[in-house]
């Protein structure tokens, strides 16, 4: 029988949802299948640059990624990602570029993923995912990390190879485990770290490092941030983060000890809290929640049980 309801997430996890793409890998290294592409009328295309894309709201009250076709994109100083093909055949590419365009459309607005990913369509925010952990990767990885020369981007965006070496590389992504932990009186530990405003409150996270198993990873986790020891561990979910390059794997948690020791360093303040609690603290603004996009908000309404308040400041 399962330790925990993991089936209690009242809503979405952002940027988890199908978002209708097919990634088409098979064609990343067919640069006449990409030149096709790239030429056909029915080709959207956008730009990313320091992890924002332009959006617009939609006269029915949406936001979507600004996109033209392919013939007016500007590509001049830029590089080209594929990012894949959707049911009816149309491809979708982004251009990074160094700074976003100026647009004649007063509405379109500059957005980064913790601004738009609740907002955008499921197709618009898994290519928006897709493109700044490009993006991210590309810009943090132009030299060899095995001889130092500059390298090149292939595979329309998705290896960089040294013609120095012959080494390729591919984009990195780092595991990081998120915890909500939850003690033998139903309570939930939640933390704030040391750059955080006052009042910020959330699940516990951190890397997994080299040589440990996920479940080990939670484990040490919260035992060097709150000093709490933990037995059973249940897998949830897993959110994409792409900040600069992390993939959120949820967790829950069941505590065997309850005194708090926090390091610090990272977690500055640590409390149990109970439901009511935590409803009182809300309503209040003792307690902010966290961010809504994040895996760490659900993993909480797992255990709350309904959808956590929007954040509001202090006073």
């Amino acid at each position: 029988m399962s330790t925990f309801d993991t089936d209690r997430i009242t809503r979405p996890i952002g940027l988890t949802a199908p978002s209708g793409i097919d990634r088409a890998a098979h064609h990343r290294l067919d640069e006449a299948w990409l030149a096709v592409a790239w030429s056909h009328p029915t080709t959207k295309v956008f730009v990313v640059s320091g992890g924002q894309v332009l959006v617009d709201d939609t006269a029915d009250g949406g936001t979507e990624i600004v996109m033209t076709p392919a013939f007016e994109a500007p590509m001049t100083e830029t590089h080209r990602y594929f990012l894949g093909t959707d049911g009816d055949g149309v491809s979708y590419f982004a251009l990074q570029k160094d700074s976003l365009p100026g647009r004649m459309d007063q509405q379109a607005r500059p957005a980064g993923l913790r601004e738009a990913g609740l907002l955008l369509s499921d197709r618009d925010a898994g290519l928006m995912v897709h493109a700044v952990a490009l993006e991210n990767w590309q810009r943090l990885h132009r030299f060899c990390s095995r001889c130092g020369e500059r390298t090149m981007i292939a595979a329309a965006g998705h290896i960089r190879r040294c013609q120095a070496c012959g080494a390729e590389h591919y984009p990195r992504t780092d595991p990081a485990v998120i915890m909500l932990v939850i003690d033998d009186q139903d309570r939930a530990l939640l933390g704030r770290q040391v750059h955080w405003p006052e009042g910020r409150f959330s699940t516990l996270a951190g890397f997994v490092e080299p040589g440990e198993s996920i479940e080990q990873s939670v484990a040490r986790e919260v035992l060097e941030e709150a000093g709490i020891t933990i037995g059973d561990v249940e897998y949830v979910a897993s959110q994409p983060w792409p900040f600069p390059s992390s993939l959120m794997l949820g967790f829950m948690a069941r505590a065997t000890t309850s005194k708090i020791d926090v390091d610090g360093d990272e977690i500055e303040e640590a409390r149990w809290f109970s439901r009511d609690e935590l409803a009182e603290a809300f309503e209040s603004g003792a307690v902010l929640p966290p961010n809504g996009i994040s895996i760490a908000a659900r993993l909480i309404e797992m255990w709350y049980g309904k959808p956590l308040p929007k954040a509001r400041p202090l006073g």
